[in-house]
C-alpha cells in the first residue's frame, strides 16, 4: 500500500491505494493546507534549463503531466496553476507557492513523474 497527499480546489486528502488498484477513503476530513509547493518531474520539457529558477514547484502524487497551464516567462500568483497532473482519474492542479515568473518548465505533457519530482521553478 502506498500513500498519498492529494489536494483537489484546495482541499488537501490523505489517500492510500493498494497494490492491486482499490483506493481507500481519505484517511482525515479535508484540511486547509498552507500553500504546498508544486510537484516534480521526471521527464525535461523543452524549456528553460531544468531547476533554473530559485523557488521549487514539486509533485505533491505520483502520476502524469496531463496539461501545462503556464509558459517560460509568465508572470504567476501564489495560487495560479502552473501545470495539471493527472492521477487515479483525477485532474490535479500544481499551484505556485507564491507569486513569481516562471524561470522553467522540468516536465513535458505525457510524461509520468513521482511524487516529489521537480515540475518547475519560479523565481
Amino acid at each position: 500500500m502506498k500513500n498519498y497527499t492529494i489536494t483537489v480546489n484546495g482541499n488537501v486528502y490523505d489517500v492510500t491505494v493498494e497494490e492491486n488498484g482499490s483506493v481507500s477513503a481519505p484517511a482525515s476530513a479535508p484540511r486547509k493546507a498552507a500553500p504546498v509547493a508544486a510537484p516534480k518531474a521526471a521527464a525535461p520539457a523543452p524549456a528553460a534549463s531544468a531547476g533554473a529558477g530559485s523557488i521549487r514547484i514539486e509533485a505533491g502524487a505520483a502520476g502524469k503531466v496531463f496539461k501545462l497551464e503556464k509558459k517560460v516567462g509568465d508572470k504567476v500568483e501564489k495560487g495560479d496553476a502552473v501545470l495539471i497532473l493527472e492521477a487515479m482519474k483525477m485532474e490535479i492542479p500544481v499551484v505556485a507557492p507564491e507569486a513569481g515568473t516562471v524561470a522553467s518548465i522540468d516536465v513535458a505533457v505525457g510524461a509520468t513523474v513521482e511524487s516529489g519530482a521537480l515540475l518547475a521553478t519560479l523565481n
